[in-house]
């Protein structure tokens, strides 16, 4: 995830409270997602559309911030 911003996501997780934890939820949903595609975590298929559903949104939260981030440091 934003492999072509990977500066910018270390500087955020440092300097931002708001994306830390917006990044380790996302990390957080994409394990359980991941678990529950393996078959490792039971789960039913609405609650797993709405963990991919948040999963987005989240990462959507935080490109918005790499965005937001980008404007404020472009040289």
């Amino acid at each position: 995830m934003f492999e072509y911003d990977e500066e910018i996501v270390g500087a955020l997780l440092k300097e931002s409270v708001e994306f830390k934890r917006l990044h380790d939820k996302h990390l957080r949903l994409k394990q359980e997602v991941s678990s529950a595609n393996a078959g490792d975590m039971p789960i039913e298929d609405m609650e797993l559309e709405g963990l991919k559903k948040e999963k987005l949104l989240l990462k959507d939260q935080m490109a918005q911030i790499i965005e937001d981030y980008r404007g404020c440091h472009a040289a």
